[in-house]
């Protein structure tokens, strides 16, 4: 696996995308999964954009229950980063509904 890019050493139109994750998640950090996409920061930014459409934007779903949907997905996908990272981020939305 490539090495995550830190903050510090991101070219510019990385650090956009990591300054908008941090905005919009209101998090002062960027977990791994980010940092590695963006190796390719095409790439990172749609899937950002992707995110925010589903995950942020207001729809018929609400957040905790995408995160459980997200969960599910992990659990049969086998992704131990991907339930780890969703369970934590369901806590935080069982906390705030």
């Amino acid at each position: 696996m490539p090495k995550p890019i830190e903050y510090q050493d991101a070219p510019e139109e990385v650090r956009l995308v990591y300054d908008d994750l941090k905005a919009t998640r209101k998090k002062d950090w960027i977990n791994n999964f980010w940092k590695v996409i963006a190796h390719h920061p095409a790439t990172l930014a749609r899937l950002w954009s992707a995110v925010k459409q589903v995950m942020i934007k207001p729809s018929a779903i609400d957040p905790l229950s995408k995160e459980f949907i997200y969960i599910a997905v992990s659990v049969t996908n086998n992704c131990r980063y991907c339930i780890a990272s969703h369970s934590a981020a369901g806590r935080e939305q069982f906390k705030t509904a």
